[in-house]
């Protein structure tokens, strides 16, 4: 089956950088539009970043020239840099697997990570 699984979160410091990683497995990876969304407590599932299969990415204006999605199709994973983190990058980082087009929403995603906790503080 299906498996993406989030490392690399954890809590720093603001201004500081953490990358993120997304394991996939059970899917054609190469294929696959991948993507980055965030949840803070109380607060709906938002989109960070997508790469499609094109290696083409997409950012919301609230992270774009902070955050960077690359891919590694050989080792089937899924990177998040983020830089210049502020207190409001706070959430929990969810990784997302979509065999279609590039979309920023949550409802478009076939798959699932468990997700990464992040804690920037002010």
């Amino acid at each position: 089956q299906v498996q993406l699984v989030e490392s690399g979160g954890g809590l720093v410091q603001a201004g500081g950088s953490l990358r993120l990683s997304c394991a996939a497995s059970g899917l054609t990876f190469s294929s696959y539009t991948m993507a980055w969304f965030r949840q803070a407590p109380g607060k709906e599932r938002m989109f960070v970043a997508a790469i499609a299969w094109s290696s083409r990415t997409t950012y919301p204006d609230s992270v774009k020239g902070r955050f960077t999605i690359s891919r590694d199709n050989a080792k089937n994973t899924v990177y998040l840099q983020m830089n210049s983190l502020r207190a409001d990058d706070t959430a929990v980082y969810y990784c997302a697997a979509n065999m279609g087009r590039t979309s920023t929403n949550v409802w478009e995603y076939d798959y699932w990570g468990q997700g990464t906790q992040v804690t920037v503080s002010s």
